[in-house]
């Protein structure tokens, strides 16, 4: 095995200066494609990898992203950041990502995060205070992924808009003979889930109706196929609208298998979320979809303008459409 060498060695041996050796390893950096080539081909005989704590220290960046989400278990979270890690990734920039379901101390975790002075902090969770996330990351300006406009000039705001699209549905639902509505909750201290329910209330209220019951699950399978079976047998519902796609396929599991339903000629299930299972042959479920390749890109577009020191902060309002299945 070799030797590892220091830059200072390394650009002794390709003859160059210390700072062509720090360009060489920086994909964004003014090189000749020959030079960098030379110095990897050098670094690699010698086993060179550059230190990238010192090099944060030195350009004061640390090109680190905190991505405050509630859990990686659910399958919507765990699409949108799969996509983004790679994103970032592609752009040399690494993500910590902190999960707030079940940690106690949600503040302690981000403090924890911010020690290391992340350049960026990204915040989907709906479980942490926007306040919290502001003054903890002191150094970053955070962008806030939410559902509700927020009035603060120190982060930018991706806002999701669902009304539009709850009405499409409500409109065929109502349409094909459907008055009595349900709603399944995800979490009721989740004001992403109070303000996807207000959504279809405010669509309904433009029919005269209202939500005749709800039920209380926790996004999972599980909860959905049980509640479904105790919400189903108590009340007369024949219209179901889920907090998300998983409880939506368990309410229509205990649907069509316990109670011998028909979807969607007896009862209508709609999901929110528009996760890839949801559109599966098997479960075909309408949903409330967002296009997360767009949602993905502006959110690294505002890193970008992070990067770039831009200091006015933004709001971007991405409207969710209605992804059509058999359920309604």
């Amino acid at each position: 095995m070799n030797k590892r060498i220091t830059s200072k060695q390394l650009a002794k041996l390709a003859g160059v200066s210390s700072a062509t050796i720090s360009r060489a390893f920086s994909s964004d950096a003014r090189i000749s494609a020959a030079t960098r080539n030379r110095i990897l081909s050098i670094a690699q005989e010698h086993d060179y990898q550059p230190n990238a704590l010192a090099r944060s220290l030195n350009s004061q960046r640390s090109r680190l992203v905190a991505l405050v989400v509630n859990s990686i278990e659910n399958p919507a979270e765990a699409e949108q950041l799969q996509y983004l890690v790679h994103r970032l990734q592609e752009k040399e920039l690494l993500p910590i990502i902190l999960c707030c379901a079940g940690y106690d101390d949600r503040a302690q975790l981000m403090r924890m995060a911010s020690a290391y002075q992340v350049d960026h902090v990204v915040v989907f969770s709906d479980m942490v205070s926007f306040d919290d996330a502001i003054q903890i990351f002191r150094s970053a300006r955070p962008i806030i992924v939410s559902n509700e406009p927020l009035a603060d000039n120190n982060a930018s705001l991706v806002r999701f808009d669902g009304a539009r699209a709850a009405q499409e549905v409500v409109d065929k639902a109502v349409a094909a003979g459907k008055s009595h509505f349900a709603y399944l909750t995800g979490r009721t201290s989740s004001w992403i889930d109070k303000q996807r329910k207000a959504w279809f209330a405010d669509a309904l209220g433009k029919h005269g109706l209202a939500f005749v019951a709800e039920g209380h699950g926790d996004y999972g399978y599980d909860s959905g196929f049980k509640e479904a079976v105790v919400l189903l047998r108590r009340s007369k519902v024949d219209a179901v609208v889920c907090g998300n796609d998983v409880m939506a396929i368990g309410v229509r599991d205990a649907a069509t298998r316990v109670l011998g339903k028909r979807v969607p000629e007896d009862i209508a299930i709609i999901g929110q979320d528009g996760i890839a299972m949801a559109s599966w042959e098997c479960h075909d479920l309408t949903t409330m979809a967002l296009d997360g390749t767009t949602f993905i890109d502006h959110v690294v577009r505002l890193i970008e303008r992070d990067q770039a020191d831009e200091v006015q902060p933004e709001t971007v309002v991405l409207h969710l459409k209605v992804r059509w299945g058999s359920t309604c």
